[in-house]
């Protein structure tokens, strides 16, 4: 892909790579200390080389990439796929913690039906709510 021959800044490297969906983001995500290249704290502005190892928080999870091409073009997502490959001890995090997601989601299920009145009086005295009613 390597559309660029010059350097690449490190937040519009990251929004070419698809990982958040505007520079905005990029840059706030970076800022807020989220991302890490190469084990150190990155800036908006830092130059993305091939080989370096980043370390970046999307929602609960955290990637760690190594960086195998660099483009300043937002494509696609099969061309945004070439320019990094994730570690494989990434990817078993993240399937792991998916999978415990799931299994949460499975034992703890949301009730059928809305507590009555009766119930929701018992649930009030129960957690020592009572100046509610």
């Amino acid at each position: 892909m390597n559309d660029v021959r010059g350097d690449v800044r490190l937040d519009k490297w990251l929004w070419a790579a698809r990982f958040y969906k505007t520079r905005a983001l990029c840059r706030q995500m970076i800022d807020s200390g989220k991302v890490h290249v190469d084990g150190q704290r990155g800036k908006p502005s830092k130059p993305v080389r091939i080989g370096q190892m980043i370390t970046l928080r999307q929602a609960e999870t955290l990637r760690t990439i190594e960086v195998i091409d660099i483009s300043d073009k937002r494509g696609g997502a099969p061309q945004a796929a070439l320019l990094y490959q994730e570690t494989q001890e990434s990817i078993d995090t993240r399937e792991k913690l998916s999978a415990d997601r799931r299994a949460g989601i499975v034992s703890d299920p949301s009730p059928d039906h809305r507590p009555s009145k009766k119930q929701r009086r018992d649930l009030k005295r129960f957690r020592g709510n009572q100046a509610d009613d």
